[in-house]
């Protein structure tokens, strides 16, 4: 996903991080609106950078001040009214076909909120402001798959966002 990476904000009351790399797009924007261009795959997001790349040039989009971002999924998600891990698939009516990135830096691990079961939709980490009170990294992600999954234990997502949640790598894409 190419995200346009905001500066940690203002309402964002924590010293250490310096900018939000989250998956969610609501701190750091999505590069468009592209649900409605139905050319995302079926974890709804994108097979390739050349997809985004074609839909960003009909619609006369940017990059030059955006980050592209490679994502890696947990296999299961917590649903936290069951208070347990189930197993989650792609959309079998959305193609899946996951070009991998020739080189990505890993910078860290963050937690995604998936109510409506399709796109991902909040990460307490920003979103709720957990980050003030959770250690972080400086991109408000975490360092270790480890302590996402302590925060799921921890019962703190209690009162975020409506779940199920899951668990993303999210890496930086190094471009030649």
């Amino acid at each position: 996903m190419y995200k346009e990476v905001c500066e940690k904000p203002d309402w964002l009351k924590t010293e250490n991080i310096k900018d939000i790399y989250s998956v969610s797009g609501c701190v750091s924007k999505d590069f468009d609106d592209w649900i409605n261009e139905w050319k995302h795959n079926g974890y709804w997001l994108f097979d390739s950078p050349e997809i985004m790349e074609a839909i960003a040039k009909e619609k006369n989009i940017d990059f030059s001040k955006m980050k592209l971002f490679f994502y890696k999924a947990s296999e299961q998600q917590w649903d936290e009214d069951e208070k347990a891990w189930e197993d989650y698939q792609p959309e079998k009516s959305f193609k899946t076909e996951v070009k991998l990135p020739k080189e990505t830096k890993l910078e860290g691990f963050d937690v995604v909120s998936f109510f409506s079961k399709t796109s991902c939709e909040c990460s307490p980490l920003s979103c709720n402001h957990l980050s003030e009170t959770i250690k972080t990294n400086e991109h408000c992600l975490f360092d270790t798959y480890e302590e996402a999954i302590n925060l799921i234990n921890s019962g703190e997502l209690k009162d975020c966002e409506p779940g199920p949640y899951r668990i993303f790598e999210v890496h930086s894409v190094v471009l030649a």
